[in-house]
């Protein structure tokens, strides 16, 4: 009996090790997003190491055939080993060097997954460098002053930046990602909901009125810093919303959506935690004409989303469980016919569709 339950353990992590492969090849090498390996590596900094996003970082770029992890950078785990910071991950006796971008040797690619704030003036200086950035951050994802402001306040210490960096959802914008030096990669919320609206957008068939997005989320969305609302005690048992009215990845929804529709919508976004690790599984809200048919709602998100590998559109409900480990976002479309309100779910892992795995993708078309 104890070899039978070894052998079903061994049998598991066998299929979840074949999966994380998958994940990783799939980001190297898939259809448009691929980057064609020559005879030489990229050599790549990851600033930011030492958070949850960085681990990923690190996973994927170490297993990517055509990147070599050349520098890692942390802020207070400046000095560590990386065993002692990420003791799931190989090359446990690297040594995590500091933020500074004088430190950062000659790369030419650099993944910045810092906090709001910390990015910008290093983005800037290895920019300044001929270094490829991909920012995970906040800084450059706001398109002009007044919507920054409106998210983040009105200081924004490279303000001429605003709008000069590809919006990072290789989906929807990759030729645009394409001929940029410089990628900011969307917000976990705003990759959940822009993914959702844009088909409805793109085809016309939004009408006037506000869309409502609610949105679920596990506690490794806010971050590896240790905080009183996060721990054990506080999330178990327990669904809360927070940023109500206020969670600054509203403007950022709008300006995506926008973007595909021609003109920013009017969004209501309500995040929630919930008491799990990863994932976000998002509810949007779309007012349509009374017209639109459940058929006209499926060929949109089938022409939006036909080549695109890592969003598939189902015919039920997706659940988180479904896309942790994974760089997919999985969509169900659903029509309210008495209210003409097409419901969308859209269900992500929000350390890797949503922030690692995605700036892979961007950097994969950049490179």
């Amino acid at each position: 009996e104890r070899r039978h339950v070894l052998d079903q353990h061994r049998a598991r992590v066998r299929q979840r090790n074949s999966r994380l492969v998958d994940i990783v090849t799939a980001l190297a090498c898939s259809c448009a997003y691929a980057y064609s390996p020559g005879s030489m590596s990229i050599p790549t900094a990851i600033l930011g190491a030492s958070g949850y996003a960085g681990g990923e970082l690190i996973r994927l770029v170490d297993g990517h055939p055509s990147m070599d992890v050349a520098y890692l950078g942390a802020h207070t785990r400046a000095g560590s080993l990386l065993g002692e910071v990420h003791p799931q991950l190989d090359g446990a006796g690297r040594t995590l060097g500091s933020l500074e971008p004088a430190a950062v040797p000659p790369v030419d690619l650099a993944f910045l997954a810092l906090p709001h704030g910390a990015s910008a003036d290093p983005a800037m200086a290895l920019l300044e460098r001929g270094i490829l950035v991909v920012d995970l951050g906040s800084d450059f994802r706001l398109d002009s002053v007044d919507r920054y402001a409106a998210a983040y306040g009105p200081d924004h210490p490279h303000p001429e930046q605003l709008g000069a960096w590809a919006y990072g959802l290789p989906e929807l914008f990759g030729p645009r990602i394409a001929r940029s030096d410089r990628t900011a990669a969307p917000g976990c919320y705003p990759t959940s909901a822009i993914l959702a609206v844009a088909p409805i957008a793109a085809a016309g068939l939004q009408t006037a009125g506000t869309i409502v997005v609610d949105s679920a989320s596990g506690a490794s969305g806010a971050g590896r810093a240790a905080k009183e609302n996060l721990t054990f005690g506080a999330v178990d048992e327990s669904v809360g919303a927070y940023g109500v009215l206020t969670h600054r990845h509203r403007p950022e929804m709008e300006q995506g959506i926008g973007m595909i529709a021609g003109a920013d919508p009017t969004i209501v976004f309500t995040p929630h935690l919930v008491p799990m690790q990863r994932g976000i599984l998002s509810t949007c809200y779309v007012p349509v004409g009374p017209e639109v048919t459940v058929e006209d709602l499926q060929t949109a998100f089938k022409t939006t989303y036909d080549a695109a590998p890592f969003v598939s559109v189902l015919d039920t409900p997706p659940q988180t469980r479904w896309v942790v480990g994974s760089n997919r976002c999985l969509l169900s479309v659903h029509l309210d016919e008495r209210s003409s309100i097409a419901v969308v779910l859209s269900a992500i892992d929000n350390l890797l569709k949503g922030a690692a795995g995605q700036a892979v993708q961007c950097a994969n078309l950049m490179l």
